[in-house]
């Protein structure tokens, strides 16, 4: 910092305090100038990161909707299959009647999920540079609740989503199907409603997901306000 000496020597009290006021104010110009250019790379590294996040999420919600929308037209699939083997089972064909059923409509008995990649890397970076500290509080809570609520789901779907699925007995039925063997209609049946819960279950998460995503983005970028 930078100090001017008097040119002259200080005649009293009066140019004593005279010349320590413009010290103390230039001390105070500098420190408040200093404040203010890093409230303003602060509050700009802040916005910076707020679009790049809100960027980052409106891309996620796209994923969400593309796999939703997919699963949702394989799950109707299966739906369709239970349905009229099950009305089969009811009006009590028999096995063979309700094989020669299973063997028309074998290209629906299969467990095809869409789970899309969440990005994080906007967030990481945000919170890595401390950006995340400088945004305004209630966004705050929004971004880090819908990243939580993404992992949430990430979670379940590579741990706890075939909690309902007896994948090998599953497979075995395809096999027997594919080399046209006859199967029993209950076992069938009771392995395709394991494929629509476990279809269920994914869908329901990623509904989850995509209310959190909407309650973060904005209505004209995002879908709407939840």
């Amino acid at each position: 910092m930078h100090f001017e000496v008097p040119e002259r020597p200080m005649r009293g009290l009066k140019d004593f305090a005279r010349h320590y006021l413009m010290i103390v104010l230039s001390i105070l110009t500098a420190l408040g100038l200093e404040a203010w250019i890093e409230h303003a790379h602060h509050s700009h590294a802040a916005e910076l990161a707020s679009r790049q996040i809100t960027a980052e999420l409106r891309a996620n919600l796209d994923d969400v909707h593309n796999a939703h929308r997919r699963n949702q037209q394989r799950l109707a699939s299966l739906q369709q299959l239970d349905e009229a083997i099950a009305k089969d089972v009811r009006d009590g064909k028999t096995d063979a009647a309700i094989n020669q059923h299973i063997q028309a409509l074998k290209n629906a008995f299969n467990l095809s999920l869409d789970w899309p990649i969440f990005g994080n890397q906007a967030w990481d970076v945000a919170v890595a540079n401390q950006s995340v500290t400088w945004m305004d509080r209630t966004a705050l809570s929004e971004y880090s609740a819908a990243y939580s609520k993404q992992r949430d789901a990430a979670s379940w779907m590579t741990q706890d989503s075939t909690l309902f699925l007896d994948a090998p007995r599953m497979a075995t039925l395809r096999t027997r199907i594919d080399l046209g063997r006859e199967v029993d209609p209950i076992e069938f049946l009771s392995v395709l409603r394991q494929m629509i819960i476990t279809s269920t279950e994914t869908q329901s998460h990623l509904q989850q997901v995509e209310s959190q995503l909407k309650q973060v983005l904005p209505e004209e970028a995002g879908g709407g306000k939840a």
